[in-house]
């Protein structure tokens, strides 16, 4: 990867946005006998979503499914953009753009399967799980080497922060605020 290149792409980035099963999560789904699901989230996404806050980032999600555990989710970590049960990812991204005043390439997406192609041609900046299927990897800007529900998110939030020289200031700020 050109570091040049993601620089450049990460300067432009406003809004950092995922998908949920199979990124912030491993993709199981877990259907309980009273009619609800769990979903397991990796502790490091949530501090890089509030990483990226500090960066003056925003974040959200673009599933293609619906879950009060994302909903609930989403709201825990102050996440901007909250868009599920898009079927058509690239014209819910429209939308979104829309809605945010945004040009596509002030946006960043990490997905991992086959509906996520369409939204991540569209972005300035894509990216995929290292366990995501060979067409999602070939197309992507950017393959994690960690695998869906095992922290990707966190790593392409990094490698965001690290590409706009952010990284360094607003891990510093986390010590300051702890101390």
């Amino acid at each position: 990867m050109n570091d040049a290149a993601l620089a450049e792409r990460c300067r432009a980035l406003k809004l950092v946005l995922s998908d949920v099963d199979g990124v912030m999560t491993d993709g199981t789904l877990l259907l309980l006998s009273d009619g609800r699901e769990a979903h397991a989230f990796h502790v490091r996404d949530g501090l890089a979503i509030a990483l990226a806050h500090r960066a003056g980032l925003r974040t959200g999600l673009l599933s293609g499914r619906a879950s009060e555990a994302v909903a609930r989710r989403a709201a825990e970590l102050g996440m901007a953009v909250v868009r599920q049960g898009a079927r058509d990812k690239a014209a819910a991204l429209r939308e979104i753009l829309a809605g945010e005043r945004l040009a596509a390439h002030e946006v960043a997406y990490i997905g991992d399967d086959l509906n996520d192609l369409p939204a991540m041609a569209e972005v300035g900046l894509s990216a995929a799980p290292a366990d995501a299927p060979f067409e999602v990897r070939a197309s992507a800007f950017m393959v994690m080497s960690a695998a869906g529900g095992r922290g990707c998110l966190r790593e392409f939030i990094e490698a965001i922060l690290r590409a706009r020289g952010d990284w360094e200031r607003v891990v510093a700020g986390l010590s300051a605020a702890s101390t």
